[in-house]
């Protein structure tokens, strides 16, 4: 590449560095509970979301998954056909709809946050307490960092 040319050296580049890690290690993950109960990553956040924080929105779980909300949509759509999600209406608003995880959706989440689990601690396995404290403080920094990103984008 000629030196006229602007250089990234995308291997250490950390936004790239933490899509790869984050897409290996949700794969991985994955692969615990897609062939058994027939979800991907898209639909087990929205079943993960919506098992801890009932009664939103679907603009509310785009927000919550921080994903794309045509991808939330069509796994919401997924999830209601298979009837692992029910939508009913807000009491007060019978315009605004509030999505929760049925019956059939928390037998699925309850069986899956487990295995997440044990994943989640072999993969910190190699970690001690002072490892994870720090890992935990640096990932709160790059959060904060990722709100004055974000300060930045909308004001150019």
């Amino acid at each position: 590449m000629p030196d006229s040319h602007a250089q990234l050296d995308l291997e250490h580049f950390l936004p790239y560095r933490l899509s790869v890690l984050s897409n290996r290690i949700s794969q991985i993950i994955a692969s615990t509970y897609a062939g058994r109960f027939g979800i991907g990553i898209t639909e087990w956040r929205v079943i993960a979301v919506l098992g801890r924080h009932t009664g939103l929105s679907a603009n509310g779980l785009a927000e919550r998954t921080a994903m794309d909300k045509v991808a939330v949509s069509r796994a919401l759509a997924r999830l209601l056909e298979r009837g692992l999600v029910q939508r009913d209406t807000h009491g007060d608003d019978r315009r605004r709809s509030v999505l929760e995880l049925s019956e059939a959706g928390y037998r699925i989440y309850d069986e899956v946050v487990p295995l997440a689990l044990a994943r989640e601690r072999m993969l910190l396995a190699h970690f001690n307490d002072d490892d994870k404290r720090q890992l935990d403080a640096l990932l709160e920094k790059l959060g904060k960092g990722l709100g004055e990103l974000a300060d930045a984008a909308d004001a150019a």
